[in-house]
């Protein structure tokens, strides 16, 4: 599915221009989830672990979502840079978060949100389910 976002960076520094479009490509991904009916019930949720881009409830289970924005395909695909490392990352960060929350018998899953932007205002998003983990 594609969906017209902007992503025009105001500034020429990498460093910035790849936070922006991080930041961008997090805001498109929460409005695709929300689109497909899923609550977005936390967004850049941080703790000792790490952070979870975007936490939200939907399809009974209550889903951690690693988003990933680039502007080619020239490293390869968005999805392509979550590694096992990243994985045992997520993991934790949901222990945490489940901790945290006081969350027993919660199902969980872990996605992986591929945006490719494909133009100034265009972008593709691939939504990839149970990416890593068991649901």
């Amino acid at each position: 599915m594609d969906e017209c976002v902007e992503f025009a960076a105001d500034d020429d520094r990498i460093g910035v221009r790849n936070k922006k479009l991080g930041h961008k490509g997090e805001e498109a991904a929460a409005r695709y989830l929300m689109l497909k009916d899923y609550e977005i019930v936390e967004m850049n949720w941080t703790c000792v672990a790490g952070e979870a881009d975007i936490i939200a409830w939907g399809e009974e289970c209550l889903v951690f979502c690693e988003v990933k924005t680039r502007s080619s395909i020239d490293k390869g695909f968005p999805s392509e840079s979550v590694t096992k490392k990243k994985r045992q990352k997520y993991e934790k960060i949901a222990a945490w978060y489940l901790q945290d929350h006081d969350w027993l018998d919660v199902r969980i899953r872990f996605d992986v949100i591929d945006i490719l932007v494909v133009g100034p205002d265009r972008a593709m998003i691939k939504h990839i389910v149970n990416a890593f983990g068991v649901a």
